[in-house]
């Protein structure tokens, strides 16, 4: 903070011993301790709220930077998002406009009576009839039995 040498500081202290005298220096010394103490506490004081107040200012004008980033990403989605709203309720008056008109028949293709034997992908399994020993419900006997 005070930047004194040695030399100075024997100089000053020589002075106070002659004007203050013997008797009232070390009250004085005390005294002007504890006041160099509360100067440097308070000194303290005033550097860290400074410092608070900077970083206070910096959290601020980063948070404002992320909401602006936020807004700006929210607008970006929103936009996109449009377009494909819009695409969708296109293709949604389009499909109710087909199954809302009767349909027509030009004779060109004629309705196909359902086939009971047409083969089914989904049940081609259950379709097949298996052997009971190939049953997935069959389970072989257990080997004492077995002749």
């Amino acid at each position: 903070m005070f930047d004194f040498s040695l030399g100075e500081l024997v100089v000053v202290g020589t002075v106070a011993l002659i004007v203050i005298g013997p008797e009232r220096l070390p009250t004085v010394a005390r005294t002007v301790g504890a006041m160099v103490g509360r100067l440097q506490r308070y000194v303290a004081g005033v550097k860290a709220d400074i410092q608070r107040e900077v970083e206070l200012d910096n959290l601020k004008r980063l948070e404002a930077e992320m909401n602006e980033a936020g807004r700006k990403l929210r607008d970006d989605m929103m936009n996109g998002v449009e377009p494909v709203k819009d695409s969708l309720r296109e293709t949604a008056a389009a499909t109710h406009d087909a199954l809302s008109e009767p349909p027509t028949h030009s004779g060109s293709v004629a309705a196909q009576p359902h086939d009971d034997k047409q083969f089914d992908l989904f049940n081609a399994g259950q379709a097949y009839d298996h052997p009971p020993e190939y049953s997935p419900d069959h389970r072989p006997p257990p080997e004492r039995d077995r002749r």
